[in-house]
């Protein structure tokens, strides 16, 4: 199990682990990296993870959200400005990238800056150099680039909101996510933790969770992920702290979750279960056209587990 001091970074699945050991292989080289995944995976946590296991630890690792940058700020904010480049700019500002100087800068939900920004970030990347705003001199700047999207950058790619050049300058090594309903026995490892230290936080005794309650909540698809997970400890350690929590007391939405089940009848023969597996395997390759990805998501797995079944099987 892997072990962390980032609860978020906690896990024991298959899917997790081989996903955190493959960014402890990329993080000691200074290739670009882009996270894709859902909201709530914890995708600034694992970049901060790869900023901590590579050379440039000793460096400042600074972060931006792209979609949260005003459209007419966003290119003095990444590059800086210098006095009186525009109203309003009374002293100048040497902008993230130099901030980052030695040290790795995180762009996260890259899929929001403008086709303006990208052209500038894409001349960054492969040059090192970058012109502050109101600046008639370029400067130069070592720093490593990580990103990350829950969007499909490639569909964006295809309607014209994102550069192909950057976009293939940035997925040098993508690395996926998996969503925590995709992350197999995590879900009851990581409420427990979770619980204990936000128990520290409030100072108040930690509760339990009844069998049907810890059930249910493995059940739960998670669309808000480990946020959302930790939103729901936080809840339950204030209402019920010191107490047992039953599956009456989680809220409505986790109560009274739709499962959806795949009707499907078993011969009297008997069926094999590694050919069965291996045909539903192929049949997603096929109405996904190849890309495996896609497959993986038809058949609900996460694109690590769907890649070890591809290698069992001999099927790459």
């Amino acid at each position: 199990m892997n072990k962390s001091s980032n609860y978020e970074l906690l896990g024991k699945s298959p899917e997790f682990e081989a996903l955190l050991r493959s960014l402890d292989i990329a993080a000691v080289t200074d290739v670009t990296l882009i996270l894709t995944g859902e909201s709530g995976t914890g995708k600034e946590l694992l970049a901060h993870h790869v900023h901590t296991r590579s050379r440039r630890n000793g460096a400042p690792f600074v972060a931006i959200n792209c979609a949260a940058l005003p459209e007419g700020l966003a290119e003095s904010e990444l590059f800086g400005h210098v006095k009186g480049a525009f109203t309003g700019a009374v002293t100048d500002n040497p902008g993230r990238i130099s901030q980052a100087e030695g040290g790795t800068l995180f762009l996260d939900e890259i899929g929001e800056m403008s086709l303006d920004i990208q052209a500038k970030l894409l001349r960054f990347l492969e040059s090192g150099e970058f012109q502050p705003v109101g600046s008639l001199k370029q400067r130069h700047a070592d720093v490593r680039l990580l990103a990350a999207t829950n969007a499909d950058l490639r569909k964006k790619v295809e309607d014209g909101s994102f550069r192909e050049d950057l976009y293939y300058r940035l997925n040098i090594i993508p690395f996926h996510v998996p969503a925590l309903r995709e992350r197999t026995g995590d879900v009851e490892l990581l409420i427990p933790e979770i619980t204990k230290r936000l128990s520290e936080t409030y100072s108040l005794p930690v509760p339990s969770y009844s069998k049907a309650a810890m059930d249910c909540l493995k059940r739960y698809a998670w669309p808000g992920n480990i946020r959302e997970l930790r939103n729901l400890c936080e809840r339950m350690l204030i209402l019920f702290n010191g107490r047992e929590i039953t599956d009456g007391n989680l809220p409505r939405e986790i109560r009274h979750q739709q499962t959806k089940r795949w009707t499907f009848a078993l011969p009297d023969s008997g069926i094999r279960l590694d050919e069965l597996e291996q045909e539903l395997l192929q049949q997603a390759l096929e109405k996904s056209q190849g890309n495996q990805s896609k497959a993986a998501r038809i058949l609900g797995l996460s694109r690590y587990a769907f890649m070890y079944r591809l290698k069992k099987y001999q099927l790459q």
